[in-house]
């Protein structure tokens, strides 16, 4: 609809100039002053009409684009939704927040933009042409000269513009990238009382982004000028050969200021038309950004086809797998083979980089083995459907993560329909049950990312969350390193209560000692496995880990 009331705005500009001439070639020529009161009269109908149509236009154009943002940010959400691990870290978090924020509100502005002017601009340039013809033929030729080096000139502006505009937006992630981390760390900057540093280091990423933003600035800036320089340049002419034309008598005086009115006319609309080209050529830029999100596979349900289960199968099982991170260089873990049965608690220990989290993480396939299998009850983790597959698991991560809202609702979050009764549980089971008491029950708020509470209390509520569910597997990542040691052995022998597997990933000797096996990990493989007194009977790393723990405690 907003192109259409566009095209008859643009229509009713396009008369007013053979008005005029008509006014000058006719009313005033004879002193006619009723024909004079009537084109008056003729006129303000055309701009009521176009002003009509301009608002219309303006309405449907602004609904659109609105519509547009809106559309875009759902469907970049929902496919972000849907990336796997690895495409999450292909595409980077700060990335992501660029397109789903300035790229797409560039996207809305072009949208509005383009409906509004797109199809307005070469009507009234093409139309103007056409009328100048219905009034001279000869003076019109200036008009055919014209267009097709306005043409060449916004053109090459534009094929110059394009490429810049994207290393505008590729150093805005590196701003918005910097921006994050420094809000997110702002604590641990002020402790190394680094403040300065950061400082210079952001100044510097936000001096390339301006000094990109410059030169396709430059190169942009020069579309009005040499518009206007060409567009004169033709007034010139226009008025030299029609002035010749009238003094021989074969050209109005009005038809010469209807020939300069609509020159006036293309003037004005190739200015807004270049301005415009230069605004879509910063939308094709960032429409691309958000194409190359939503053109991106998702992660699929399920790679390989449907296998039964094995009733007498083991929870879960690593058969050779090994694993690299994109990017990453060396593998993060390497010929991994062992098996868990079910009931059974095992414990998954090593030093920072041993390969501990990245293991667990394939079992929930956050991410795929390269190498060898993953099964869970006796099938191939790539072919059980994703959603049925993390619905059997309870995963608790390193780094807690809680949401705005009540304890409530974060909790419901492990099931939906639970229970007053069913959180009770959970909460007693996590030894949470103080938190609750602290906070004022099921309904305290938590604050964005859990800052009203502490570490220890973060860890017990996600524990409680990822319970509720009853899940076959508990996979927890670290999750317990907050906790006190008392805290911490009753959160065992409650777990050691439930008909669930359960997997304890930890630094720490003390934290997975209990369990019925420990795997022992080492740079990605496998040092060792057996019970606590097996290992420090025979693992000299174990025995070294143990030693080191014990005396820090003691």
């Amino acid at each position: 609809m907003s192109p259409l009331f566009k095209l008859l705005e643009a229509g009713m500009e396009l008369l007013v100039p053979l008005v005029v001439a008509k006014v000058i070639d006719v009313g005033i020529a004879n002193a006619d002053k009723s024909y004079i009161l009537h084109a008056f009269l003729l006129l303000a109908a055309f701009a009521a009409l176009g002003l009509a149509f301009a608002i219309a236009a303006q309405y449907f154009a602004a609904k659109a684009a609105a519509g547009t943002g809106a559309e875009l940010r759902k469907r970049l959400f929902c496919k972000m939704q849907s990336f796997s691990f690895t495409r999450i870290d292909e595409l980077g978090t700060s990335s992501m927040l660029t397109r789903m924020t300035s790229d797409v509100d560039r996207v809305q502005y072009g949208v509005n933009m383009m409906l509004r002017l797109l199809l307005r601009s070469p009507i009234v340039v093409f139309g103007a042409t056409a009328l100048a013809f219905v009034v001279d033929v000869r003076a019109a030729c200036i008009f055919v000269a014209l267009i097709p080096l306005l043409a060449i000139v916004i053109y090459a502006v534009m094929a110059a513009c394009v490429p810049k505009y994207r290393a505008v937006q590729e150093e805005l992630d590196g701003v918005y990238l910097s921006t994050r981390e420094n809000l997110t760390g702002n604590r641990v900057i002020r402790a190394f009382r680094l403040e300065e540093k950061e400082t210079a280091a952001f100044s510097k990423k936000s001096d390339k982004l301006r000094c990109t933003q410059e030169k396709v600035g430059r190169i942009a800036a020069i579309t009005a000028p040499l518009t206007f320089i060409l567009v004169n340049v033709a007034v010139i002419i226009l008025i030299y050969v029609g002035a010749i034309r009238v003094g021989h008598g074969t050209l109005g005086q009005g038809e010469v200021v209807a020939l300069y009115g609509y020159l006036a006319l293309i003037l004005v609309e190739l200015i807004k038309l270049a301005n415009l080209i230069v605004t879509l050529a910063k939308t094709v830029s960032c429409m691309k950004r958000v194409g190359a999100v939503l053109e991106a596979e998702g992660e699929e349900e399920c790679t390989k086809e449907e296998e039964g289960e094995e009733e007498d199968a083991p929870a879960f099982s690593f058969q050779s797998v090994s694993f690299t991170y994109a990017g990453g260089g060396a593998p993060a873990l390497k010929e991994i083979s062992f098996e868990a049965r079910r009931g059974e608690t095992v414990g998954i220990l090593g030093g920072t980089g041993s390969g501990k989290s990245t293991l667990v993480r394939l079992l929930p396939r956050f991410y795929e083995a390269e190498e060898g299998q993953v099964l869970v009850g006796g099938r191939d983790v790539k072919a059980i459907p994703a959603s049925a597959l993390r619905a059997r698991i309870g995963y608790v991560p390193q780094k807690c993560v809680l949401f705005r809202g009540s304890i409530e609702e974060n909790l419901r979050w492990g099931k939906e329909d639970a229970t007053e009764e069913e959180l009770l549980e959970a909460v007693r089971i996590a030894q949470a049950e103080d938190v609750l008491e602290a906070k004022g029950g099921l309904s305290a708020e938590i604050e964005q990312e859990g800052r009203n509470l502490s570490g220890g209390q973060r860890q017990r509520l996600t524990i409680a969350r990822a319970l509720l569910r009853k899940p076959d597997i508990l996979i927890l990542d670290d999750s317990a390193s907050a906790l006190d040691f008392g805290t911490e052995a009753r959160l065992r022998a409650a777990l050691s209560s439930l008909q669930t597997t359960t997997v304890l990933v930890s630094q720490r000797v003390a934290s997975v000692m209990h369990a019925d096996r420990i795997i022992l990990l080492d740079e990605g493989r496998i040092a060792d496995m057996g019970t606590h007194e097996e290992l420090l009977a025979r693992s000299a790393l174990y025995q070294e880990i143990y030693s080191s723990q014990t005396e820090v405690r003691a």
